[in-house]
């Protein structure tokens, strides 16, 4: 599904940057026009249910780049109005969502929502359908053009401690926050999928002094 930019808008206040650095918080930057926390952590059930509408994962992507208004979302998903709304009062329903400022348009007071989080983050436990939901999703909008550098995978395996493996996953987790923090440009929306996981691969049994296999 292609999705249209979400028009900038005229009366956009200019980003407020925190008087004193909050490392649990991101703040305002050039196009994004409001600061929002840097981890929502998902506790019920609700709340992933949220998230495996498509729809919604659209709106929660366009607002990582700025606020926007239902109108605007609406524009940018061809999607009436009255389907837009009901899915942001969804969001903001399941804390997913906020008002981040208004503006008077005549009698109307317009509302212009933004995320309450960059990276939400799933319980580590719960049902495989939901936890994986995420795969299912970026495997039905992937696009495939012939000669195309992208997609582009990689899928590697190795047997590690608890701790490499943490520090793995903290590297990886910057990589994916600084990929949304970018300066939004060209025409296409990229996506990024990144995971670490268990297996259930075999490993070799320990190896004796002189390097052969201990045991018969």
């Amino acid at each position: 599904m292609s999705t249209k930019p979400i028009p900038a808008s005229p009366n956009a206040p200019k980003p407020v940057q925190p008087t004193k650095p909050d490392p649990f918080v991101v703040p305002a930057t050039a196009t994004r026009d409001y600061a929002l926390d840097s981890l929502v952590f998902l506790t019920t059930p609700e709340q992933m249910k949220a998230l495996s509408d498509r729809t919604r994962m659209i709106i929660l992507d366009l607002l990582l780049e700025r606020s926007a208004t239902t109108s605007q979302l609406a524009e940018a998903l061809g999607k009436p109005k009255g389907t837009v709304g009901y899915h942001l009062k969804n969001l903001e329903h399941h804390g997913l969502v906020k008002v981040v400022r208004t503006r008077k348009v005549r009698a109307m007071t317009e509302k212009y929502y933004g995320r309450t989080g960059r990276t939400f983050v799933l319980p580590a436990t719960g049902p495989a359908a939901e936890r994986t939901a995420m795969l299912d999703e970026a495997k039905s909008e992937m696009v495939f053009e012939e000669g195309a550098t992208f997609p582009a995978f990689t899928l590697r395996r190795m047997r590690l401690s608890e701790d490499r493996i943490q520090e793995f996953a903290k590297r990886l987790f910057d990589l994916t926050a600084e990929f949304v923090d970018q300066e939004p440009g060209g025409d296409t929306v990229y996506g990024l999928l990144a995971g670490i996981y268990p297996t259930d691969r075999p490993i070799l049994p320990d190896a004796g002094d002189d390097g052969r296999e201990s045991g018969d």
